[in-house]
């Protein structure tokens, strides 16, 4: 999507030293013990390994399941809200089961474009641990944007995701989005050639883990997918919205593919414009909302973070990272909480 607009200089040099100081833990904020519930009752204790069957997400017992949750946003830049304690405010106080870790390629403090790669890989790594240790699924997400084409940085997702998936192969809820937002001219052909590379490298470590393809158009051109789908088991194809601007013509659109079998994941979704401002659109976010459940669509949205802008969920001015009470919370963040409270 033609936006998320890269966080300011100064502020990622802030955030810089902050993930020298705190990401090399290696212990939770807070002990498993602390946990709410006890691992039977989580979501991954209920629902198992996932995998795609008939065009839907199932869980273990081969039962429609749906994921929702919230997206961080650039982890470069708010690595903060990666910590056990807004993980369980995510899962006990807004009803989710899934997160996703925005690890963006290519733009300022990028993991292809200057920044530390090892604490990047520590920060997603930490997520995955306390996802994993609250029971909910998580999403790695191969953030692309700015390079606009997945193969620009092909060999460096080769390398990544064969790190990653050597590391999570014995873990059931882990999924892997290989690239994020194709763009501004991306072809489908040239999609499928780069998931062509890097699925078999997942793969053979994890042979069974769900993993999600960018679509072309900043993952709006599904139709394509249907057209000419991966021959690959366990593949969802990715559409982002953002309902100030995607309406009527895209659920249309998705409609039709669900229609026609397609496995569709909406990994990221915000109720204001594509550029991640602009008035929030309540009703059409409801409608859209009303099409995920219709088809128990998994969804997942934009974005965990105190960022000045419409579709962060914390206001600009809260320093919590974690623990949030409605006050704390952005006119997205209570309206988004709210949904997912209906959930359950």
């Amino acid at each position: 999507m033609n936006r998320k607009n890269r966080w300011f200089r100064a502020a990622a040099v802030f955030m810089a030293v902050f993930m020298t100081a705190a990401l090399w833990r290696t212990e939770p904020v807070w002990a498993a013990a602390d946990s709410a519930k006890g691992q039977a009752d989580t979501p991954v204790g209920a629902h198992g390994a996932l995998r795609v069957e008939g065009g839907s997400l199932v869980d273990s017992k081969g039962e429609k399941y749906q994921l929702y949750g919230m997206s961080t946003h650039g982890l470069a830049w708010f690595p903060q809200y990666v910590n056990q304690e807004a993980f369980q405010t995510l899962r006990d106080d807004w009803g989710t089961n899934c997160v996703r870790l925005a690890l963006y390629t290519d733009e300022y403090n990028g993991y292809c474009s200057g920044g530390n790669q090892e604490e990047l890989r520590k920060l997603v790594e930490n997520g995955v641990s306390y996802a994993t240790e609250l029971g909910m699924y998580v999403v790695v997400d191969w953030h692309v944007l700015n390079d606009r084409d997945p193969n620009v940085h092909r060999e460096e997702a080769v390398r990544f995701f064969d790190q990653m998936a050597e590391k999570w192969k014995d873990q059931d809820n882990v999924i892997y989005e290989i690239c994020n937002e194709p763009n501004s001219g991306a072809s489908w052909q040239g999609i499928k050639e780069y998931a062509g590379e890097v699925i078999p490298v997942i793969r053979r470590h994890d042979p069974d883990a769900v993993i999600i393809v960018g679509t072309p158009t900043w993952s709006q051109d599904i139709d394509q997918a249907l057209a000419s789908p991966l021959e690959f088991d366990n593949v969802m194809y990715a559409l982002h919205f953002y309902a100030g601007t995607h309406t009527d013509w895209l659920r249309s659109r998705c409609e039709e593919c669900i229609g026609k079998g397609l496995p569709i994941f909406v990994s990221e979704f915000g109720m204001c414009d594509a550029s991640g401002n602009g008035a929030n659109d309540f009703s059409q976010a409801s409608q859209w909302l009303d099409l995920i459940r219709r088809y128990d669509i998994s969804y997942l949205c934009w974005n965990l973070a105190n960022k000045n802008e419409k579709s962060s969920v914390l206001k600009p001015e809260c320093q919590k990272t974690g623990g949030w009470s409605a006050e704390d919370l952005s006119e997205s963040g209570q309206w988004i909480r709210q949904r997912f409270r209906e959930e359950n």
